[in-house]
């Protein structure tokens, strides 16, 4: 079984490559405690600290699975074949940006984007356990929201109002 101490950073891809287009598969049951995902969840989130991002999805190391990390109060949260179930009426407009939309320095580029308050997701967790979270701080919901779009092929530009 592949440890964290083991875990590598992974190259990041960028817009326009056509892996963050994809619809990511769900990964199988008997699949979640394999030394494969349990490496790629590791590597995942060495990579997100690395980079100091809020999430990663799978998508964004060329791994069309549905797997996400995200960093919420100091602590990873690994969520396997997540879906979110509920969504806040209520929405906020915040800054985003994404490790995988960058300009031509490698520059993270940042829009203001509107997503729900708070969410509930319900996931699977790196030992197979179902698990639910109820994302009431706006920032981990913005995350928890950004990250499983990468999922279905999306991503936060697509939010963007055309200029008038």
């Amino acid at each position: 079984m592949t440890t964290k101490q083991e875990a590598k950073i992974l190259p990041i891809v960028h817009y326009p490559d056509p892996v963050l287009r994809e619809i990511s598969r769900a990964i199988l049951p008997d699949e979640i405690r394999s030394p494969k995902i349990q490496r790629l969840a590791f590597d995942l989130e060495k990579t997100m600290l690395e980079k100091d991002g809020a999430g990663l999805a799978a998508p964004q190391v060329s791994e069309s699975v549905q797997l996400v990390v995200l960093r919420h109060e100091n602590k990873t949260l690994f969520l396997i074949n997540p879906k979110i179930t509920k969504k806040s009426r209520g929405k906020i407009t915040e800054q985003e940006g994404c490790l995988s939309i960058v300009d031509e320095k490698g520059e993270i580029i940042y829009h203001p984007i509107e997503r729900h308050k708070k969410v509930t997701c319900l996931y699977y967790d790196l030992n197979g356990k179902k698990k639910k979270i109820q994302a009431e701080d706006p920032l981990l919901a913005r995350a928890v929201q950004h990250e499983l779009d990468h999922l279905i092929g999306v991503l936060f530009i697509d939010y963007l109002k055309p200029q008038e």
